[in-house]
């Protein structure tokens, strides 16, 4: 093959990769206002825990940023993607850490198959006990300080909950796709979602651990796509 002739099929391959290379981006509003954050009381409380933090622990069940965007709600498609096919389990690992007796991040997102590291940054002793429905659940001690046990999920399952019963408070939540198409708001509500999408239209549902879900009807054209969505107090 000539120069000009493997030059014109290496863009015709790049315009073919580019077209499925999709972006949904958008919001996610409280509408109604947030109950106000509390003290949780029990780290100051316990002396391990308590010598980690300088100022008061609070509850994150609804952290609203600007414009009244609501973070840490997982942002998916729930309908729409071709029929049939099958994606591979990103590369990427996951990090859910327990930090100063707390969850960080207090949601993450994965994939079926995708390997998630939890780890331990903290001094003392954890123990992750995975309250999963749909999955396998786990419970295991993490007693030294960096400790890291990776875990995978073979089913999807929405709001798998970690809890600590060393430290009753400790809390987080995982929500586990069969597919790569998903995210979770930022501090101001903001979530992308990309990969490889055809242009075409999409329901996709945001999901928060209080005020529960709402779905949105989306159309991908050109590679993109933008939607907002409102989830109530409750």
């Amino acid at each position: 093959m000539n120069h000009s002739l493997k030059f014109a099929a290496s863009v015709a391959a790049l315009a073919a990769s580019s077209a499925l290379a999709a972006e949904i981006s958008g919001k996610i509003q409280l509408n109604g206002e947030a109950p106000p954050a509390k003290e949780i009381t029990p780290i100051k409380g316990d002396k391990f825990c308590g010598a980690l933090h300088t100022k008061p622990v609070m509850t994150r069940t609804y952290v609203v940023g600007a414009d009244k965007g609501l973070a840490n709600v997982a942002v998916y498609i729930k309908a729409g993607l071709p029929a049939g096919k099958t994606y591979s389990a990103p590369a990427a690992k996951p990090l859910i850490d327990q930090v100063g007796c707390v969850y960080e991040p207090l949601v993450s997102v994965a994939m079926v198959g995708q390997t998630i590291d939890i780890k331990n940054s903290d001094p003392f002793m954890h123990n992750v006990n995975c309250q999963a429905k749909v999955n396998k659940g786990f419970n295991f001690a993490q007693t030294t300080q960096g400790q890291v046990n990776p875990r995978v999920f073979d089913k999807a399952e929405l709001a798998l909950k970690l809890i600590c019963n060393v430290h009753p408070w400790m809390a987080g939540y995982v929500h586990v796709f069969d597919h790569p198409f998903f995210a979770v708001s930022d501090k101001d509500g903001k979530f992308t979602i990309s990969g490889d999408l055809p242009d075409g239209k999409y329901t996709v549902e945001a999901n928060h651990i209080k005020a529960g879900a709402v779905t949105g009807e989306v159309e991908v054209k050109g590679g993109k796509a933008t939607l907002s969505l409102e989830l109530a107090v409750k």
